[in-house]
């Protein structure tokens, strides 16, 4: 699964820095669950390099598993939760 982060008002703003981002991560892994684990995230820079978009893999039992994470977590800017596959070049040789 994989969450995507977009622009909100409210305690976290984005575009943010890395360390904006980093405390927001800090938080989230204080909240993972056996049932909600999140794997590593993407992010997304504008010409000034701050973070515009944060994409996030979890390994997650299903979507309400990462919502129950992410609802304690009101200020966390997420879009949505969408499922995901990877598809790797290797796959196409």
């Amino acid at each position: 699964m994989l969450t995507e982060t977009a622009p909100r008002r409210g305690a976290v703003q984005v575009p943010m820095t890395a360390e904006e981002a980093g405390y927001i991560g800090q938080k989230v892994k204080a909240m993972l669950t056996a049932d909600a684990y999140w794997v590593k995230s993407w992010g997304q820079l504008n010409e000034d390099g701050k973070i515009v978009r944060i994409l996030c893999e979890w390994n997650a039992v299903d979507e309400d598993a990462i919502r129950r994470v992410l609802d304690k977590l009101p200020d966390a800017p997420v879009e949505g939760i969408y499922p995901m596959k990877v598809v790797d070049s290797e796959d196409f040789r």
